[in-house]
């Protein structure tokens, strides 16, 4: 494994490239880093690829700047990222609002990917249950999970950043507005969509987004919010699961 720090967009972003072959970009979830996100499956990802795993604005190793925090802007500073790297071209696997991002980077750098794996994300509003909004508002530090807490202070030992982490993503998603049907239609990529039956976001929405996109395939797993992948919320040392998503993000990736 190699990490570096790439000065994108006035940001410097950190990065981690592990593996050889074909390259995978892996954008983790909200107040999340790479290792609460990915952690189980990058080391079987990277087994078969070139696995760039990257911090976004904010979260990790990536400090944040006085800058809104939007799916558009972490977009653009992900293909800003795979440009100063000499990627032309990179499979996406994004998680939460990882996913959401990795769509925006295929609506707006279309020419920079070529295949997406959107996981237990969202392109509206009422992707999420009722409970999910009506928790959003009354969110705190304290009430944020305490392993997402633990790894975020692990990296950084900054207590008034963690807390500017989770207040700025809380804004992000209040402020969250529905983007229009024809941005997913206008994705041309091959498309791998997953989702929990239990998950934050409605099985119903991910399956609407599979029709929505001309190219999309879909799995639907049992279990919540990114159990198929080992998030750290629902990490278990007996799953199979994390590796029975390998292998079929793997047979997507390698059609």
């Amino acid at each position: 494994m190699k990490s570096g720090y790439a000065h994108v967009n006035n940001i410097d972003m950190y990065y981690e490239i592990h593996g050889k072959g074909l390259p995978l970009v892996l954008i983790h979830g909200g107040g999340s880093t790479i290792g609460t996100t990915f952690g189980i499956v990058l080391p079987m990802l990277a087994q078969t690829r070139q696995v760039i795993a990257v911090e976004l604005q904010g979260h990790g190793h990536t400090k944040d700047i006085d800058r809104p925090l939007s799916f558009e802007q972490d977009a653009d500073d992900v293909a800003a990222l795979l440009k100063q790297l000499n990627i032309s071209k990179a499979d996406i696997f994004g998680f939460s609002n990882g996913g959401s991002t990795a769509m925006q980077i295929a609506i707006r750098h279309p020419e920079v990917v070529r295949k997406l794996v959107v996981a237990s994300a969202a392109y509206r509003r009422d992707a999420f249950y009722s409970e999910f909004w009506t928790f959003m508002p009354q969110a705190s530090l304290e009430n944020m999970p305490k392993p997402l807490q633990d790894e975020y202070l692990k990296i950084t030992n900054d207590l008034q950043g963690l807390r500017t982490m989770h207040d700025r993503d809380k804004q992000r998603m209040l402020d969250f507005k529905d983007w229009p049907a024809d941005a997913l239609r206008s994705i041309q990529v091959p498309v791998l969509f997953i989702d929990g039956d239990k998950d934050v976001v409605k099985p119903e929405h991910t399956i609407e987004m599979y029709r929505l996109v001309p190219n999309a395939r879909l799995a639907i797993f049992p279990g919540g919010h990114g159990e198929y992948i080992g998030e750290i919320m629902f990490r278990s040392a007996h799953s199979k699961l994390p590796e029975l998503t390998v292998t079929m993000v793997n047979e997507f990736l390698d059609i």
